[in-house]
């Protein structure tokens, strides 16, 4: 089956911009995956195909209206899409989410953009908000862009080696990927580790758990306290 990701935008271009070109623009012409941008001003019913206006009760910024919304998603949806909105408050986006998207057929990317849709959108239309980080972006099509890409990687021939996905940074979701090294193994008088020219699988495989930990530990002391605390928790169950 074949993937569809349609991204509802006021910035078509910037969306597909990087999903046009490296793995993505190949797993397209492969038939894995077929993207589509829309320009959301297309549903806009007013003359000059406002998308935006002023909040209720004041603030600053604007706000997309809910009219273009629900035409546009009414139309892109069928009955098996998951209705995505990128908003800086939704779920974090992790790897984990990725994979689980990845199982989906068709994915609806709505985004938000100025100062986010209105609430009667989110409430009927959306099944999902995401966040791709803490902090804000000048519109949600990078983010979009960034969530279709996680997600196109992961599908069955998209890659040219099947265990590059399985192989990199959040297999273990608590812990980074291990340094990695390419020949020539002196470069500058810097050496790759020699357990990694050993052919000894069990003794690299060791060394790259150990690396991975450290590289976590100075990295991302978040999920480094995650890590041990699965750690206790498995180690008290046993």
């Amino acid at each position: 089956m074949i993937m569809r990701i349609d991204i509802l935008t006021l910035f078509p271009e910037i969306a597909l911009a990087p999903l046009n070109e490296s793995i993505i623009k190949r797993a397209q012409a492969a038939g894995i995956v077929e993207i589509y941008a829309h320009n959301l001003r297309d549903w806009a019913l007013s003359k000059h195909r406002k998308a935006d206006d002023t909040l209720c009760g004041g603030g600053p910024g604007m706000l997309l209206k809910p009219e273009p919304l629900f035409a546009a998603i009414e139309e892109l949806r069928g009955p098996d899409t998951k209705v995505i909105l990128m908003t800086p408050q939704g779920t974090v986006f992790r790897q984990s989410v990725a994979c689980e998207l990845s199982q989906e057929g068709h994915l609806l990317l709505v985004c938000g953009h100025y100062e986010g849709v209105d609430q009667r959108v989110i409430d009927e239309l959306i099944d999902v908000e995401l966040s791709i980080g803490d902090y804000v972006l000048t519109n949600g099509a990078i983010a979009a862009a960034v969530v279709a890409d996680a997600i196109v990687r992961l599908l069955p021939g998209a890659l040219g080696d099947e265990m590059s996905s399985v192989d990199e940074s959040f297999r273990d979701p608590h812990l980074l990927e291990a340094p990695a090294y390419t020949k020539p193994a002196e470069f500058r008088g810097l050496h790759v580790p020699e357990v990694l020219l050993s052919g000894h699988h069990a003794k690299i495989m060791a060394w790259q758990k150990e690396q991975a930990m450290q590289r976590t530990k100075v990295n991302r002391p978040d999920l480094w306290e995650k890590f041990q605390q699965e750690k206790f928790q498995q180690e008290k169950g046993e």
